[in-house]
């Protein structure tokens, strides 16, 4: 039985790199729901689950975080 890699959680410098957006860009786009919302890892640090970000690498136009594809 094969079991599914976990999804890993990607920090913001390794997602800015991965996308090419700026910061700005992509907190502007978590806000009109096209680009992935980010997951509180905990108090102070958040990160962004690895299979969201790819879904939006694989469709950045047409991209909406409420179907997550």
């Amino acid at each position: 039985m094969m079991t599914e890699a976990p999804d890993r959680i990607l920090r913001i410098r390794t997602v800015l790199e991965r996308t090419g957006l700026s910061r700005s860009t992509m907190y502007r786009k978590m806000q009109n729901g096209t680009f992935p919302r980010n997951v509180q890892i905990s108090t102070r640090c958040a990160g962004w689950r690895e299979s969201a970000v790819n879904a939006w690498l694989r469709n950045p136009m047409f991209y909406s975080a409420e179907t997550g594809q």
